[in-house]
């Protein structure tokens, strides 16, 4: 969906992206990193909102940068700050972006009535958009960014200010929108759990920087094969008789295992060690890498350079 090399932008002496070279697939992708790592600026090159300083690259097939304007007619975005204008309703102002984005009349203010069933407005749709709760003004710039059903989403912090009710509404709707109907969406935010919940990709930006990107299910995968164990009672003995067939075992603070390497057939082997230690296993699962502790270790590395 998206391919860029060298894309380089600078405020005065601030350089905010430093050469950034990524490919992001189809399918939902989630752009993470801390608090002025350049995200945001990072989406508003893409979409042409500001002028890189460098860079070339591809965006839904089209040339970018010199093509950004058709390709911003393909792309829903979500901005990550307020943009309604007082006096419309919920309905009027997600008609008028069907009918910015080209779609007659009669059949932009369907759509707008169509869109705003699919996010769940109700009667709330008929009520003026400044009155909104935070939790409305982010189903308005969700629906406004896909009236005009665009191939590509960027979606910039959709779920702040909800709460944990709204917040898995909107979840579900994103990964509705790419399972069901095929869309591709980019997700920046810094809310992990929104990210571990659905996306398929990662990006994490440290300093203007690219410093990870990688499918979910790889970066979760431990570098050696490992299973985590849970037992009832002592591990003391197990663990013992684990050390001395070869396995490399660490404790948890809440006395499980983590216990290296662990190829499919050496799962048996553990088995075994635990009947012979006379230790009940309460469950025996692979072991995954957190997501927390990859962008802690990821923001960490660099502010160490």
């Amino acid at each position: 969906m998206i391919e860029i090399a060298d894309l380089a932008k600078s405020y005065g002496a601030v350089q905010v992206l430093k050469g950034i070279s990524l490919s992001i697939p189809s399918g939902i992708t989630g752009l993470l990193g801390p608090n002025g790592s350049g995200k945001s600026t990072l989406i508003k090159a893409l979409l042409g909102l500001v002028q890189a300083g460098s860079g070339h690259g591809s965006i839904l097939c089209r040339r970018w940068p010199n093509e950004v304007r058709s390709i911003r007619e393909s792309i829903g975005y979500l901005p990550e700050d307020d943009c309604y204008i007082a006096g419309l309703s919920g309905i009027e102002s997600v008609a008028l972006m069907a009918n910015l984005a080209g779609l007659p009349k009669v059949e932009g203010l369907r759509r707008a009535h169509e869109i705003c069933d699919f996010c769940e407005f109700g009667e709330e749709r008929y009520r003026g958009v400044e009155g909104y709760s935070t939790g409305m003004r982010q189903k308005l710039k969700f629906a406004q960014a896909l009236v005009h059903d665009p191939p590509l989403l960027i979606l910039d912090e959709p779920t702040t200010g909800l709460d944990p009710g709204q917040r898995e509404s909107m979840l579900r709707r994103i990964k509705t929108l790419n399972v069901r109907y095929g869309k591709s969406i980019l997700l920046s935010t810094h809310i992990l759990p929104d990210v571990k919940t659905i996306c398929d990709s990662v990006v994490i930006m440290v300093d203007g920087e690219v410093k990870v990107t990688d499918t979910l299910e790889r970066l979760s995968r431990p570098a050696h094969p490992t299973v985590h164990v849970s037992v009832v009672g002592d591990a003391t003995e197990l663990v013992s008789r684990l050390q001395e067939s070869g396995f490399n075992v660490v404790t948890d603070a809440d006395g499980s295992l983590r216990i290296s390497p662990v190829a499919e057939d050496r799962v048996d082997v553990i088995w075994k060690l635990a009947v012979a230690s006379e230790t009940k296993i309460r469950r025996l699962v692979p072991a995954m890498n957190s997501l927390d502790k990859i962008f802690i270790e990821t923001a960490s590395a660099a502010e160490a350079i």
